[in-house]
């Protein structure tokens, strides 16, 4: 099948589908007599595995280890369970930092409950407040150069 065919059975772009082959997530398809890409049905199994992957946000040098270890299926299996416990782990982490930064937008939100002018509005002068003076730094992040 040609590259349109394959993203359109797996539901990834040509684009992505061309990234994950630079990023070797694939191998390198086959070519037709007109220089066209032509994949098989492992192809598309193995972008389904990737989508996958994606989907549950495990980063791409994680799937490419997965995908070097499933060319050993007689292997234990205990680098891919150290490999599931350290994104777990990242999860959970990043689960923390999201509900600091609901906690964050809610404490702001409250900071302008009634109908203000823009001038008057609680949120813009907590806004500004945080960056007064071009030394001071964002609440909690010390030395942070985030979104800088």
């Amino acid at each position: 099948m040609k590259i349109g065919e394959l993203a359109k059975q797996s539901g990834c772009s040509v684009q992505t589908i061309r990234h994950y082959e630079k990023e070797a997530l694939l191998t390198a398809p086959a070519r037709s007599e007109g220089n066209f890409r032509l994949y098989d049905e492992s192809t598309l199994h193995q972008l389904l595995f990737i989508k996958h992957c994606r989907n549950l946000d495990i980063s791409l040098p994680e799937i490419r280890r997965l995908v070097s270890l499933k060319q050993a299926p007689q292997e234990r299996c205990d680098e891919i369970n150290r490999l599931m416990d350290d994104h777990i782990a990242q999860v959970e982490n990043r689960i923390i930092e999201l509900s600091r930064l609901r906690d964050d937008l809610i404490a702001l939100r409250h900071s302008c409950d009634q109908q203000k002018t823009v001038e008057q509005c609680g949120i813009l002068k907590n806004l500004a407040g945080s960056y007064d003076t071009p030394t001071s730094q964002p609440k909690g992040e010390p030395g942070s150069t985030k979104n800088c």
